[in-house]
């Protein structure tokens, strides 16, 4: 498979915890400029309606920054826009289903929470997955407890695609996720919360 996760940072929006300081528009491409170069679009409590023509916005401004777009859930979303692909979360269409609609060259990111959910998302045809929580965070409370370092380590030990940890990651704690294994880091709030989202997305890169 030829897709390439030549990313390793992404972003995940969520425009409700957006800073004052912005929208989600000049959020993303704040982040943008401060070198992220995968967003995925979030919105879940939008219409398809409503999400349109944000996708079609995020859209323009990924492909000016040559970063990568994937879409939440929505396939016909991201083939409307012609996104890089899309991300599968708990109430998604199967991996297989959203592979035949979306052709073989697209990315598809799978949200995990369990070793055997990634080892399942690989053999569906995933090429990377996101697993969480790695650190207590807010957003993922209704997943339970957070995983922990070691969970993510025998994880990523075992995964046969690349692995996005997800969950109260700080600066601080992102050297101990990669030095865990993890491809890469995904964030919400680390980002999207931040006063100055293009010096949060540098910082995490640096």
């Amino acid at each position: 498979m030829s897709n390439q996760i030549d990313f390793s940072l992404y972003l995940i929006t969520d425009r409700k915890q957006v800073h004052q300081n912005h929208n989600l528009f000049s959020m993303v491409e704040a982040a943008l400029k401060g070198g992220v170069k995968a967003i995925q679009l979030r919105e879940k409590d939008l219409s398809i309606e409503q999400l349109l023509p944000l996708a079609q916005q995020l859209r323009q401004l990924t492909l000016r920054y040559q970063a990568k777009l994937l879409i939440n859930t929505q396939i016909d979303i991201a083939l409307a826009v012609d996104a890089d692909g899309v991300h599968l979360g708990g109430d998604a269409p199967p991996i297989e289903r959203a592979r035949q609609r979306l052709g073989p060259n697209k990315l598809i990111g799978v949200s995990t929470h369990h070793q055997d959910e990634i080892l399942q998302a690989a053999q569906d045809g995933a090429d990377f997955v996101s697993f969480s929580p790695i650190y207590f965070t807010p957003s993922k409370a209704e997943y339970g407890a957070p995983q922990g370092v070691q969970a993510l380590k025998e994880i990523c030990a075992k995964a046969p695609i690349p692995v996005f940890a997800l969950g109260g990651i700080s600066v601080e704690r992102q050297a101990e996720v990669l030095k865990a294994g993890a491809h890469g880091v995904a964030l919400i709030s680390a980002i999207c919360a931040a006063t100055d989202s293009e010096q949060a997305a540098r910082a995490f890169l640096a």
